[in-house]
């Protein structure tokens, strides 16, 4: 990694890590961004999922590099839990392939526009005008315990409007 920085003048991110431990040597070795993925459960069926991990690797690397996930994004709410959990963006392969399966270029559009509309509705339940509103308040995640001893992140409206 370090021998690629080198040569490598352009931002640098690294996919597939799974652990806090790793984001920690992503960011010692100079990388830009990292991708918390285990590759659609393909290589391992057994890894654990990129939500779990992704509450841990956020602290570690404290905004030193920019935490992307990927991992079967359908869904706002979804997109909304990750944001939430520390996420800088998700990666949207499976959403954008079905759109494009369906409907070609306009397909990709109307995936993408229809991810949109449902975070946007998401942030407005939750009285969020923005994404960069969001923390883990708004999460049913247990506190003290291990992101993998609990079950997935479920939504919860925290607050009420005035």
């Amino acid at each position: 990694m370090r021998w690629l920085r080198e040569r490598w003048p352009n931002r640098l991110i690294l996919k597939g890590l799974l652990g806090a431990e790793d984001a920690a040597l992503a960011v010692a070795a100079g990388a830009d961004g990292i991708v918390l993925s285990n590759h659609g459960g393909r290589q391992l069926d057994g890894a654990v999922s990129a939500m779990d991990v992704l509450p841990e690797v956020v602290a570690r690397v404290d905004g030193r590099l920019a935490v992307l996930l990927d991992g079967g994004f359908r869904r706002g709410a979804d997109i909304v839990k990750a944001m939430a959990l520390g996420a800088d963006g998700v990666l949207l392969g499976r959403a954008t392939s079905y759109g494009l399966a369906a409907g070609g270029r306009r397909g990709v559009a109307r995936a993408i526009e229809i991810l949109k509309s449902e975070v946007d509705r998401v942030l407005g339940l939750l009285g969020c005008t923005d994404v960069d509103e969001l923390d883990a308040r708004y999460l049913d995640w247990p506190r003290h315990a291990s992101p993998r001893e609990s079950d997935e992140p479920r939504m919860q409206v925290v607050s009420s409007f005035p």
